[in-house]
């Protein structure tokens, strides 16, 4: 299937391998929009969740953050068993859902307050297993801030849940900023030497942070990246992980284009313009700055049953 995913109805992603994702993906030619969201919060609309909302305004795919894979909660769906909350968003939203796991290096040299995580929302096998098993599409492996992630752990955890899952699950790797690591901040949370290394262990995406958003982080450098990305047959993401989720239409609208001159694959909005989900209108700006009304009014009204 050569099908782009921005044309996708529910029912074509319901047949995709991991392979066929990848290439639907790529066929879009940088037009895919992933919302971060978070089921912990009360969502923005109480009743409705965060997934249902960021589904509304344009989202492609749908990355759940801090979801504790042997504690599961996602506020405002329907109450189901544990196991069956990812395919009940799914059964919501009709989109990929892909799932934040954490690579904490306990022996990371840390600035700030540092906060430990569940066992449910560490990048190991048995979370990673875990995750599949209730229907994850992708797992992206990067770091909340202040816990502590670091390169070096995300290499060494990715090289473990792709051998032993690596052909079932679209793996994503790279941190949007330091997450409490003193030595990885501004251009140093990653470079050539780290892309090449995320892309050995298995990484099918690497994870970039968007121009502009962190301290350093320039277009040119974020270009230079994803080409040198691209050269090793591997895709990008670049994250806005640092609340500018929540600025005002005219800096996401900028962050968009710039990111689209990088050449990325992929487009990551975060989870904190309100609590658990960007801006919903950001969503939407960020969708139109990139591929237009189009095919962001499409992705918005296409029903799910389709």
């Amino acid at each position: 299937m050569k099908k782009r995913l921005l044309d996708c109805n529910t029912s074509d992603l319901q047949q995709l391998t991991k392979r066929m994702k990848l290439e639907s993906i790529v066929a879009s030619e940088g037009r895919v929009v992933v919302s971060e969201i978070i089921g912990l919060l009360q969502p923005v609309l109480v009743h409705i969740s965060n997934a249902e909302l960021a589904s509304a305004f344009g989202a492609d795919i749908l990355l759940l953050n801090m979801f504790d894979v042997y504690n599961p909660v996602f506020n405002g769906i329907p109450k189901v068993e544990k196991q069956e909350i990812i395919r009940k968003i799914k059964s919501l939203t009709g989109r990929l859902i892909g799932i934040n796991l954490e690579p904490v290096d306990l022996n990371a040299e840390t600035i700030g307050e540092i906060t430990s995580i569940s066992s449910g929302r560490l990048a190991t096998v048995d979370s990673a297993k875990k995750a599949i098993d209730m229907g994850a599409d992708m797992l992206v492996l990067t770091g909340n801030p202040g816990t502590g992630v670091t390169n070096k752990a995300i290499v060494s955890s990715l090289n473990s849940i792709n051998e032993a899952v690596g052909n079932q699950v679209i793996l994503v790797a790279g941190k949007m900023h330091a997450a409490g690591s003193l030595r990885e901040a501004g251009e140093n949370i990653i470079a050539k030497k780290d892309i090449c290394e995320f892309s050995k262990a298995g990484a099918d995406i690497i994870l970039l942070p968007a121009p502009g958003t962190v301290p350093g982080i320039t277009l040119e450098y974020i270009k230079e990246l994803v080409t040198y990305t691209h050269s090793l047959d591997k895709l990008t993401i670049t994250a806005i992980g640092t609340s500018q989720e929540g600025a005002d239409s005219s800096t996401i609208k900028h962050i968009a284009l710039m990111c689209k001159m990088t050449g990325t694959d992929l487009h990551h909005i975060g989870d904190n313009g309100f609590p658990g989900i960007a801006i919903p209108e950001n969503i939407m700006d960020y969708s139109i700055a990139i591929k237009g009304k189009k095919h962001t009014y499409t992705r918005m009204a296409r029903s799910i049953t389709r």
